[in-house]
């Protein structure tokens, strides 16, 4: 189950697990004050155990979907793909916002190509990991 949550101390336990212990994204980098204005996303498996998560900014007409992150446990079920699908689902309910922004970890631009974005732009260094930016229209 994935819904819309407050409980930003839970997401953030899986995204300092996800980057910071597992991916050793520098913690000044992940935790950039943006939590507050963001729509976060908490998905929860069988159990009710917490084990994924992603967060919504806004940017003009772009809705940007970031911190996209799974726990060990849960990868390979679909979860990720379930996080970026319920992310679309909510951008779609603004009528303002046009398209989708992502920051992909460059060995995950075939996971983000198969769920309809497509990359541009140079490659770039984001906590230390490349990434390209990719887009798609809502």
């Amino acid at each position: 189950m994935i819904e819309k949550t407050d409980d930003i101390d839970t997401c953030r336990e899986i995204r300092r697990e996800v980057f910071v212990i597992e991916q050793s994204v520098p913690e000044a980098e992940e935790w950039d004050n943006r939590d507050g204005e963001a729509i976060h996303l908490l998905a929860r498996d069988d159990s009710g155990q917490a084990v994924g998560t992603a967060r919504i900014l806004f940017d003009g007409a772009t809705g940007k979907i970031g911190r996209v992150a799974v726990r060990k446990s849960a990868r390979g079920t679909g979860l990720g793909a379930a996080l970026i699908r319920a992310a679309m689902d909510e951008l779609r309910t603004f009528p303002a916002i046009t398209h989708a922004k992502l920051g992909a970890q460059t060995h995950a631009i075939g996971f983000y190509e198969k769920l309809g974005f497509a990359a541009y732009g140079p490659e770039y260094q984001d906590g230390g990991i490349p990434h390209r930016d990719m887009i798609r229209e809502l």
